[in-house]
């Protein structure tokens, strides 16, 4: 037998309902600044061996010096910068970037989270 909620349950439940949705969205930014992470590093990563000036040592140099000057992160070994550089040769083509701009200009444009804000205090 199932109890009924009891009216102060329910408003708990809202603020349930409204963390949730919190997470999820702050869940979703982390993600899409992780994402231009990677192909911000594997774009640098990329020009630097593709011009010749950096070569397999220098990417393990790279690695070694991340953690050093960062202990505990991970990923920003050897294999996840030559892989942060595939990412951004695989998606850095012509036709990925103008349909990513497409789609990322029509969220900005119908998502009200990102209008602007006046500066100015309210009442």
């Amino acid at each position: 037998m199932k109890r009924s909620q009891t009216p102060l349950q329910s408003e708990f439940d809202n603020v349930i309902q409204l963390i949730e949705e919190a997470r999820n969205r702050a869940f979703s930014k982390v993600n899409v600044e992780l994402v231009l992470l990677y192909f911000n590093v594997g774009k640098i990563v990329s020009s630097k061996v593709a011009g010749r000036v950096w070569g397999e040592g220098t990417v393990d140099e790279l690695a070694k010096y991340v953690s050093l000057k960062m202990p505990g992160l991970t990923g920003f070994n050897r294999r996840g910068f030559y892989r942060m550089k595939q990412f951004y040769e695989t998606y850095s083509e012509p036709e990925f970037v103008s349909s990513l701009a497409t789609q990322l200009e029509a969220y900005f444009n119908s998502n009200n989270e990102f209008s602007k804000v006046s500066s100015l205090p309210t009442q």
